[in-house]
């Protein structure tokens, strides 16, 4: 397929636009490290907050959910909307403390808070395994979103597809080693409004078509329970596998109850981490960090996956026999079937915008820990006479060396990527356990790095114990993995030496954590109080949920419903404003 004029020079402006940002932002960019990895410490809770939707916005994620679209209907969301009690946990219990502790990178924290050769250790190893392996296989994950896209729209063969990946990505290194964070968030901060554009208006012209005929048509044309928000409680031991979302009873109380703050993933950490981290760290101060993050939140559930889920319907209308594992390939031919000239380029840009996005935050959040926890803490070597000035140059070439580094990895790891997605999933699979750690860490100071350590290699065992010597199925094979993981660091906890007591006094004074710190806690320091804490947790749960069904109700004309469920959103906003006032973070 070819484009038209019209559409070649929108991709050719956004590609300016992109390398324009970058080129602007460079000189500020190559002042320091937190200049390169965290803008200054100077963005505004807007600029932060969209900057992390816009990386959530990858490529495949529409295609993904399009094929949830096509196995269990709106219901199928549930597989990531679950994910809402987690993330909200880390918006009032730890942006804050991660802005305050005023680190480069998360991995810096784990010589903030710990102490001794095993601190060392953990923050060497995860400097690699994170900076370079785990970057490359999700690097690897978006870069064949594209290849799919890229073959379904032009009909590109697979040896020729990988070089215009490979330029693609060349593309986005460039304009991101030239500005660092505050180029890529700046970049965000457009692309997040091109990408969600381009959908709502593919979402509008498919919708309209003749053979959908808009919502009445829609809701005509296909089962009621492709429309069904809630998942099924089935009662058996075996869930549906087309239908509407079902889970057992314990699947459903482990989602609920466990997995949320048990599992370790990339871009939802328990406690924060990765790339959000890194963007509560870059805010101005603890109450832009607690604003992006709640934003975050919201637009992150309620506002990015609506145009998906329509198309993802209407394309069950207008490609009847395309197979249930081809059915993100849906998405893509709506695009190239339906849209006029102008509008196909509209929404190869947005979808080069999410690509674009997600591998810009990647190279800069993995080159971060190869710069600050690897190269600066382990091999950099003081030169005579070398002045503050140079030092930081030097670090901010090494950034942009790793960022180039990273690019070939992943790239490699592209052309890999059928065996690397076992893998990937394996280890995903084997964070069950990990996230308690991480949450604790701030609030006991019992915790140490072999605690750590520990919770990062048991659940592993756990693994291999539950899927291939007792043979359990899921929930219970994750149930097991968390439990011996539990266990494994508890232990190793209560019978290795405590972080010595200068590092704990040290981490205390500058973060003023809450919980068990008693110890270390002196009179005259502030205390947020918990229990408003917690209740804004659950109040922010309910709002956001109550504006995603809101939303998904109007659009499918359930106005009652949308009504209700608005009321309550409302409801739930005045109790977290009231509450707010009441947890000393800050004032509104």
């Amino acid at each position: 397929m070819t484009l038209a004029f019209l559409d070649w020079i929108i991709i050719v402006a956004y590609l300016i636009l992109a390398f324009g940002i970058g080129f602007l932002y460079k000189n500020q960019a190559s002042k320091s490290l937190s200049d390169f990895f965290l803008g200054g410490r100077n963005l505004p809770w807007y600029i932060a907050g969209i900057s992390m939707v816009a990386t959530t916005f990858a490529a495949d994620t529409p295609l993904w959910v399009t094929e949830v679209i096509a196995q269990h209907g709106v219901s199928g969301n549930w597989l990531w909307w679950n994910m809402l009690i987690g993330g909200m946990l880390t918006t009032f219990f730890f942006a804050k403390l991660w802005r305050r502790a005023e680190v480069v990178t998360e991995l810096e924290f784990i010589e903030l808070r710990y102490s001794g050769k095993p601190a060392a250790f953990l923050r060497g190893f995860k400097s690699v395994y994170m900076g370079i392996f785990l970057n490359a296989i999700v690097i690897g994950w978006v870069n064949v979103a594209l290849a799919s896209i890229l073959k379904v729209f032009f009909d590109i063969p697979d040896e020729i597809v990988i070089w215009v990946i490979a330029g693609a990505m060349v593309f986005v290194a460039i304009y991101s080693t030239l500005s660092g964070l505050l180029g890529v968030a700046m970049t965000d901060f457009a692309q997040f409004f091109i990408a969600m554009a381009g959908c709502i208006i593919l979402a509008i012209v498919v919708l309209n078509t003749d053979k959908v005929g808009g919502i009445p048509g829609l809701k005509a044309q296909l089962p009621a329970w492709r429309f069904n928000f809630f998942p099924k409680i089935n009662t058996g031991s075996v869930a549906e596998d087309i239908g509407t979302f079902s889970v057992t009873v314990a699947a459903f109380l482990t989602f609920g109850l466990v997995q949320w703050w048990a599992s370790w993933y990339p871009g939802a950490e328990p406690g924060g981490g990765g790339y959000i981290a890194q963007r509560m760290m870059s805010a101005k101060d603890e109450k832009n960090a607690i604003y992006a993050t709640l934003f975050f939140q919201v637009a992150h559930y309620c506002l990015r996956p609506w145009p998906w889920i329509i198309v993802g319907l209407c394309t069950l209308v207008l490609y009847p026999d395309l197979p249930i594992e081809d059915a993100g390939q849906g998405f893509v031919m709506a695009m190239k079937d339906y849209l006029p000239p102008g509008l196909k380029g509209l929404l190869l840009v947005a979808f080069l915008s999410a690509y674009m996005s997600t591998i810009s935050t990647q190279l800069n959040w993995g080159s971060s820990y190869l710069t600050n926890d690897l190269y600066k803490r382990f091999f950099k070597q003081s030169k005579e006479n070398e002045t503050e000035e140079d030092e930081q140059k030097d670090y901010v070439q090494k950034a942009r060396l790793f960022t180039v580094l990273i690019m070939l990895v992943a790239l490699f790891a592209t052309t890999q990527i059928s065996s690397i997605d076992t893998a990937a999933k394996f280890m995903i699979e084997c964070g069950a356990g990990l996230g308690m750690v991480l949450i604790l860490r701030w609030y006991w100071w019992r915790i140490n790095a072999w605690s750590e350590i520990t919770a990062s290699i048991a659940p592993f065992l756990g693994y291999f114990i539950s899927n291939y010597l007792l043979a359990l199925d899921y929930p219970f094979n994750f149930l097991f993995t968390v439990g011996f993981s539990t266990i494994c660091w508890l232990i190793a906890t209560l019978v290795t030496v405590p972080t010595d007591e200068e590092t704990l006094q040290n981490f205390y004074n500058k973060v003023k954590p809450d919980g068990g710190w008693s110890k270390f806690r002196k009179p005259e320091d502030p205390k947020t109080k918990l229990a408003p804490l917690f209740i804004c947790w659950i109040s922010s749960i309910v709002m956001v949920y109550s504006i995603l069904f809101s939303i998904g109700d109007f659009i499918f004309l359930n106005f009652e419903d949308a009504v209700l469920e608005f009321s309550i959103a409302v409801i739930s906003f005045l109790m977290l404003r009231f509450q707010l006032k009441r947890t000393r973070i800050f004032e509104i």
